[in-house]
């Protein structure tokens, strides 16, 4: 069953078993889904919903960092329940160690030897790291491998 199949399951159930949070939750990532194949004109396949359910899970984590630091507890709450949700549909993520053995391989297999050549590197990483690790985490690691 493809990702999109399964959130639309997903999306089922929660209306029969009327869970609102879940529902919102589902219908504005199918939204989300529905813009970018409508602007782009293109049937979404798993890897490109991946990169939108990653994009909204970065969004809400923002926000619920800025609703907790506001004092907004409640709104906050929302977002964390939203995060945890989308996640569900995310590949399992990486270990740090992981990430290290892969960009070790990375590195070796580029030749990459100084900061000047981070951007070939990333490339390699971000295709082969798609949903699987937080690319900030990746970079930061990067970063000291090759310092």
């Amino acid at each position: 069953m493809s990702l999109k199949q399964q959130i639309n399951e997903d999306m089922k159930s929660a209306m029969k078993a009327r869970l609102a949070d879940k529902l919102s939750t589902i219908r504005m990532l199918l939204a989300a889904m529905k813009q970018v194949e409508v602007d782009e004109r293109i049937e979404l396949d798993d890897a490109r919903i991946i990169t939108i359910i990653t994009k909204m899970v970065k969004q809400r984590q923002d926000s619920e960092r800025i609703y907790r630091e506001a004092g907004h507890t409640e709104r906050a709450e929302k977002e964390a329940f939203e995060i945890a949700l989308l996640k569900n549909y995310l590949p399992q993520q990486m270990s740090d160690d992981e990430i290290k053995n892969l960009i070790d391989q990375t590195i070796s297999n580029t030749g990459a030897t100084s900061m000047a050549d981070m951007g070939k590197v990333m490339g390699q990483l971000k295709t082969q790291l798609a949903g699987r690790a937080d690319m900030a985490v990746v970079s930061r690691l990067l970063k000291e491998a090759l310092s």
